[in-house]
């Protein structure tokens, strides 16, 4: 196909149709008629030779061919923002905003004090707005509304773009009481009680069945390839908690080690390695393609990279 045969204007009109699923909102976006969003709709069709958009009980629904152009398309409109729109560059010190962070438990007790150190000499005037990751859909991020989620996951939308923040290895946590601790032992492991502690995934969270033990955790998972499965009287989706309840007798609590560390001053806990091997755990952020060349953002998440890096 000839590219002086193709509008370009209709990339940028398929552009927004895929990120409002509605021909009204994307007229009303672009400032056009509904009528000429609808005919670049036909055209775009044409183009493709693909619906792109189908009306469905829930709305405008992108097919296959679709969903494989968005994030192509996002990243053409962005770079061509970037190089008709000069960066003017992202002033932290005097800049007034709020940024919108979904963090995990484990993110939040590790990362975000040593951040907001250093965001209170940087730039003193911007506002965290802190949700939990069950307050919050891969939509709100792909969208923008959520500037950026940072977790531990299994799979992220092909649209977004991610960076590694760090990777954990785990630890173990008793209190100083626990008889445990003279003698810590796969064995001894095995038949203590323990408390669960993981990530909180996006969207409503739901219950665990404790006799579904297979998925529960990294933890876990490592017991399974072992042929063996702990003893777990509690389930909680908060580190902070977990780290409290080391100080109890009778419980084991295994976590990450920057977790652990954050109460390696606790004279009431002790702090021992696994009896067994257990793969590290990675820690992502990731952002939508809309907020990618954002100055604030890109200042944003080197600042968050920066941290990380010297956090012990």
């Amino acid at each position: 196909m000839n590219l002086k045969t193709i509008d370009l204007n209709l990339l940028v009109y398929l552009d927004v149709l895929l990120r409002t699923r509605s021909v009204t909102q994307a007229a009303e976006s672009l400032g056009i008629s509904q009528p000429a969003m609808s005919n670049g709709l036909r055209r775009l069709r044409d183009l493709f030779a693909d619906p792109l958009l189908i009306r469905t009980k829930d709305g405008m629904t992108p097919t296959e061919r679709a969903e494989q152009l968005q994030p192509l398309l996002r990243e053409i409109v962005a770079a061509v923002e970037k190089a008709v729109d000069p960066d003017k560059g992202f002033d932290a010190a005097s800049a007034e905003r709020v940024f919108r962070l979904s963090i995990s438990d484990y993110s939040e007790c590790t990362l975000l004090p040593p951040l907001l150190r250093a965001m209170r000499s940087l730039a003193p005037r911007i506002t965290l707005d802190i949700l939990t990751p069950s307050d919050v859909t891969f939509k709100d991020v792909e969208s923008g509304k959520v500037d950026l989620v940072i977790n531990r996951f299994d799979e992220l939308p092909q649209s977004f773009h991610h960076q590694t923040i760090w990777r954990d290895d785990f630890a173990c946590m008793v209190s100083r009481h626990n008889p445990i601790r003279e003698q810590f032992t796969l064995e001894t492991y095995l038949e203590a009680r323990h408390v669960w502690v993981s990530k909180t995934g996006m969207g409503i969270g739901v219950g665990v069945e404790p006799g579904t033990m297979q998925g529960l955790s990294w933890v876990d998972e490592a017991l399974a390839r072992l042929g063996k499965r702990r003893k777990i009287r509690v389930f909680t989706r908060h580190y902070q908690a977990a780290m409290q309840l080391a100080e109890l007798d009778d419980l084991v609590i295994t976590l990450p080690s920057k977790s652990a560390r954050l109460q390696r001053d606790n004279p009431d806990v002790v702090i021992l390695p696994p009896p067994f091997d257990i793969p590290e755990t990675e820690l992502k952020m990731a952002w939508s393609a809309l907020l990618h060349h954002n100055p604030a953002h890109q200042w944003l998440r080197g600042l968050i990279a920066r941290v990380a890096s010297e956090l012990d």
